[in-house]
């Protein structure tokens, strides 16, 4: 099948596509954000809570043992996809940010490295746990300072926790490579994997990583999702962040004694019907292929590239050579808050403001930008429109 072509069977399975804003088709470039969500995964959640919905690990009844099955499925679809050695290597979570908070409490006071492009969610938990941060400089086209990352390493170095990709650009970061240079030296490394589930390739074992964290929202999944992968023997040496049922073996009034993982992780009664959806999207994700989305993709963010350059005024940030489907820029005379409304008013969805990443942003100067970020259901003719809006602005709002 053709890219185009994939791209318009793509677009029929995601029904908020069908609707208009402000009586303009909705063009929705903030996949980077929140991706929307397919048929089948609103589907899977439908289904599940009209006819097996029920509790799991907990009741031998009909609908409580269906659903435990779902669920157990899931995390096994979860482990498969990221080519994990076991299920037991899948802790759920509510999303990214609560895995890296999980990971972070472990690390209380020890020196941690992280860099200048990271989400505030993998600055502020290390901040919290008084850990000894240092961060990897960024260069003029947002990409890693390898050999000053290399400095920043020392036998006291217990973590490196860095981005895959980063939000606010799109720049992709050698992780093989970071996590090779991190163990040379005894560090842990983990990977926030929040916008590269769905866009790129992931094999933990091929990339011997120690943690991973993700959000079902960003991968076509539902919110209130996540998962923290974690090499199994580290897994089990790390305390739990919070108690309650479904996490311990046995209870007593004077001890506790915890269950292994995954369970150790997840108190309380689960995201059930999250899980199942997020196998749905997992599923999904498989069905086209992630080697073809991420082809498509670079196709968009090639032709966006170059049509948005054609702007007066407009300066892309962050030009790394190597960059996922996402495009951050700044039109000069132009506040990014008034042109994310011009826009909107034009059906067209990006993100404003500061992409919860501020470091970065005063890096290069800047408050805030528009960023434009792309799935496999958009097409060249969604481009096209937006730099015939983006040329209305700037007669509209100069």
């Amino acid at each position: 099948m053709k890219t185009l072509d994939f791209a318009q069977e793509v677009r029929k399975d995601f029904p908020i596509l069908k609707q208009k804003i402000h009586g303009k088709p909705l063009i929705y470039l903030d996949s980077a954000a929140t991706t929307q969500k397919p048929q089948c995964v609103i589907d899977a959640l439908t289904h599940f809570y009209a006819h097996e919905y029920g509790t799991v690990h907990r009741a031998v009844y009909h609908l409580a043992a269906k659903a435990t099955e779902k669920y157990n499925t899931a995390r096994e679809k979860i482990a498969r996809f990221l080519n994990a050695k076991s299920s037991d290597e899948i802790v759920f979570t509510r999303g990214t940010t609560d895995g890296i908070n999980l990971i972070a409490h472990q690390y209380r006071g020890k020196e941690v490295i992280l860099s200048e492009m990271e989400h505030h969610s993998n600055i502020v938990p290390w901040q919290l746990v008084g850990a000894k941060i240092k961060y990897i400089p960024i260069n003029d086209h947002a990409e890693l300072d390898l050999e000053a990352f290399e400095k920043l390493l020392t036998p006291n170095t217990a973590l490196v926790s860095i981005a895959h990709i980063a939000n606010s650009t799109g720049t992709i970061n050698p992780i093989g490579t970071i996590i090779q240079m991190a163990h040379a030296h005894g560090a842990k490394v983990l990977v926030d994997a929040a916008q590269s589930t769905a866009h790129f390739p992931l094999d933990v074992q091929a990339l011997d990583v120690d943690y991973l964290a993700l959000s079902g929202h960003k991968a076509f999944g539902p919110t209130g999702i996540g998962v923290l992968y974690g090499k199994y023997d580290l897994l089990d040496m790390l305390s739990p962040l919070q108690g309650g049922g479904d996490m311990i073996e046995t209870v007593t009034l004077e001890k506790t004694a915890f269950a292994k993982p995954p369970l150790r992780f997840e108190a309380g009664t689960p995201p059930i019907a999250e899980a199942i959806a997020l196998g749905a999207a997992i599923d999904y994700i498989e069905s086209l292929g992630v080697n073809t989305i991420r082809h498509w993709e670079h196709e968009l963010l090639t032709y966006a590239t170059e049509r948005l350059l054609t702007i007066e005024g407009l300066r892309i940030i962050g030009t790394a050579k190597e960059k996922s489907s996402i495009i951050a820029f700044v039109i000069e005379g132009i506040h990014h808050l008034d042109l994310g409304t011009f826009l909107d008013l034009e059906g067209i969805a990006i993100r404003t403001g500061h992409h919860c990443a501020q470091p970065l942003l005063s890096r290069f100067g800047v408050a805030g930008t528009c960023r434009v970020s792309f799935a496999p259901f958009n097409v060249f003719e969604e481009v096209d429109q937006l730099v015939v809006a983006l040329e209305k602005a700037l007669m509209v709002l100069r």
